[in-house]
C-alpha cells in the first residue's frame, strides 16, 4: 500500500547568505503550488510571487509539477546584475595581472604558468 503522504522542503533566499527553509508534509499527488501555498513563504515574502521562478533540485519546474517524496521545491529570485557585467567589472576592478591565466602563479614565471 503506498504512502498517503509526502515529505518535502520548500526554500527561499530572499538575500545572499538568508535561507529559509521549510519541512512540510503533503498528501500524495501535491504540486510545486500546493507546497507554496501551504508554506506560507508568499504570504511572509510577496516579492516572492513576482519572480514566478520556481524549481525542484535545482531544474526549473512548473507550478503543476506533481511532487514525490523528498523533494526540494526552490524559489528563485531574480538576478540584480547580468552575470557576464558582473565578471566584466570583477576583471577590470582585479586588472589584467591578477586574474586567471594572466596571474603570474609562481614567482619568477611567464604569465598563465
Amino acid at each position: 500500500m503506498p504512502d498517503q503522504a509526502i515529505r518535502v522542503s520548500v526554500a527561499y533566499s530572499p538575500s545572499a547568505r538568508v535561507v529559509h527553509e521549510l519541512a512540510l508534509t503533503l498528501p500524495a499527488g501535491s504540486s510545486v503550488g500546493d507546497a507554496l501555498a501551504s508554506s506560507g513563504f508568499i504570504a511572509q515574502f510577496p516579492e516572492m510571487s513576482s519572480n514566478g521562478a520556481f524549481g525542484v533540485w535545482n531544474k526549473k519546474v512548473a507550478l503543476n509539477h506533481l511532487l514525490t517524496d523528498h523533494d526540494r521545491v526552490e524559489v528563485y529570485r531574480a538576478l540584480k546584475v547580468d552575470p557576464k557585467v558582473a565578471r566584466r567589472q570583477r576583471f577590470e576592478k582585479q586588472g589584467a595581472k591578477t586574474a586567471g591565466l594572466f596571474a603570474n602563479k609562481r614567482p619568477g614565471s611567464k604569465s598563465g604558468y
